[in-house]
């Protein structure tokens, strides 16, 4: 089995973007995120699909109508932080007050027992060993934020769900998908990868998965279904990362969630725990 999950963000959270697109001036842009969102629920009521959610604090406090809308729908929510800031640029009491406003302000819109966590731009890292052992801390018991990737992660990351343990308890990680072309490892999971990719070599690469026994991750964005993006000026890695291959994504993505086989992100979870003999490794 394999899983959907999708971070609820706004089309401006850009980790690192300053300028017109800094926090401060987030109030003052026009949001898109209620449109995107129903846009993306639309798809995967389609295909029958359930999913988890991750959304941002910020988010969330805003427009509550989002997180009741997804859990009505019968997905899964989980944080995504409070800002959408990077785990290695905060301390760790700076992480743990983010996380804890985010819980806070998804249980105002109806959550309850939030217990997944998604770092922004996978950035629970070696940068910040500590943060697993702080979600656990926390009460949190499944994360999705280490990309066996370079830049964002680690390619000698484990490309499967798994146990990591903790100083505080053991947590269970699931990665996000990645594929080997060309000699490098790419992120078919999620991003421009999964936009550049046919439907087909994305569901090979999961069937290739799973023959292994591993369940693959797809992650994606709102904002990635929009279908009149606002255009703004950004640095050359960020405007690949944010705009290379949105044309005619959603009609892959339906391809792709109409013939592949999805559970949910708390099926995984206890799939790894209940395992007779769980992979785990340190955190």
């Amino acid at each position: 089995m394999n899983l959907v999950t999708v971070d609820v963000e706004d089309w401006f959270h850009i980790c690192g973007c300053g300028g017109p697109l800094a926090e401060e001036h987030w109030e003052r842009l026009p949001s898109r995120v209620i449109s995107t969102t129903e846009r993306l629920l639309d798809c995967l009521d389609r295909a029958g699909v359930t999913a988890t959610f991750f959304v941002v604090g910020w988010v969330a406090e805003r427009f509550p109508q989002i997180v009741t809308r997804i859990l009505g729908a019968g997905h899964e929510v989980g944080s995504h932080s409070a800002r959408h800031r990077r785990v290695y640029e905060l301390t760790r009491e700076a992480f743990g007050d983010d996380v804890r406003s985010s819980v806070r302000a998804l249980e105002t819109a109806g959550a309850d027992a939030v217990r997944a966590f998604r770092a922004p731009e996978w950035s629970i890292n070696d940068r910040a060993p500590w943060a697993l052992g702080e979600l656990v801390a926390q009460g949190f018991s499944v994360d999705a934020s280490m990309a066996p990737l370079r830049i964002v992660g680690d390619i000698n990351y484990p490309r499967h769900p798994h146990l990591r343990s903790t100083p505080r308890g053991a947590i269970v990680e699931v990665p996000p998908l990645v594929a080997d072309r060309f000699g490098h490892v790419m992120p078919l999971g999620w991003g421009w990868g999964l936009r550049m990719s046919s439907p087909r070599r994305v569901l090979a690469t999961m069937e290739r998965a799973n023959a292994q026994g591993w369940a693959a991750m797809l992650a994606v964005h709102p904002w990635e279904l929009d279908p009149d993006p606002p255009r703004v000026r950004l640095s050359p890695r960020l405007h690949f990362s944010h705009y290379f291959c949105l044309a005619g994504f959603e009609a892959r993505f339906q391809e792709v969630l109409k013939h592949g086989t999805f559970t949910t992100l708390g099926a995984i979870e206890q799939a790894v725990r209940s395992a007779a003999d769980p992979c785990v490794f340190a955190a």
